[in-house]
This record gives C-alpha cells, structure tokens and sequence, in this order.
C-alpha cells in the first residue's frame, strides 16, 4: 500500500481527511478523530537512512499507534521500524513501500483508531 492507498482507505473507513500541519514538512499528514482530535495517523517522507535502509533518498511511512505487546514483535518483520519521533513505546513506524500485506496494515490502522478513540467511562 502506497501513501495515496493509504489515504484513500482511511476515508473511505472512517470519512478523514488529512491535515498539514506543518509549513516547514508539507508532505506530512495527520489524520485525527473528528471528535478528540488525537491522532491516529501520522504519513511522512523521511530519509531511507533514517531508518537504517541501504540508499539515498525517500521513504513514505506511516507512524501508528499500537498495542505495546505487539510492537517488540513487529519490529523484527521487515517493514517495520522504531517510531519516528514518537513514543517508541506506544507507536510503530510503518514502510508505505508494498513492504507490509495491504491487510496487516490496515488491521494495524484499526488498531490505532481504536486506541486512540474517546474512551467511554464505566459507572462504578
């Protein structure tokens, strides 16, 4: 899945459109909750180097949030990284290069939705 793919899937399943925050790195794309307007999706172009992969040149990833037992795991698969300038701990850097199954990344898109989503507060 490449970064278009990406985001034409995150609209069709949750209606998001992306915003650029940020005049200095326009090809970066925050996707966020309508309602809490915490991230769910960061899409960026970043340095093959900074990932450690051999070339010069780009990469398009995508940093999503991810359930800390998995990350450890999914680290060690090719495709996926460290979290670029995020919690390490809590997110996962994402190649948008065909690297990852189209399916495992969107189940890990999911995923990020849902732990990022308003939590419903039980009564006691």
């Amino acid at each position: 899945m490449n970064r278009a793919e990406l985001g034409e899937h995150i609209f069709k399943t949750y209606g998001v459109e992306p915003d650029f925050p940020w005049d200095n790195s326009p090809d970066y794309a925050v996707y966020r909750h309508a309602d809490n307007r915490k991230w769910f999706a960061l899409v960026m172009v970043i340095p093959r180097r900074t990932l450690g992969l051999d070339g010069d040149g780009t990469i398009d990833v995508v940093n999503l949030k991810c359930d800390p037992v998995l990350i450890g795991s999914l680290r060690l698969e090719k495709g996926f990284f460290p979290a670029y300038h995020m919690s390490k701990e809590k997110w996962i850097t994402v190649a948008l290069d065909g690297t990852v199954d189209d399916e495992r990344l969107k189940a890990l898109v999911d995923m990020s939705f849902d732990l990022t989503a308003v939590k419903i507060k039980k009564n006691k």
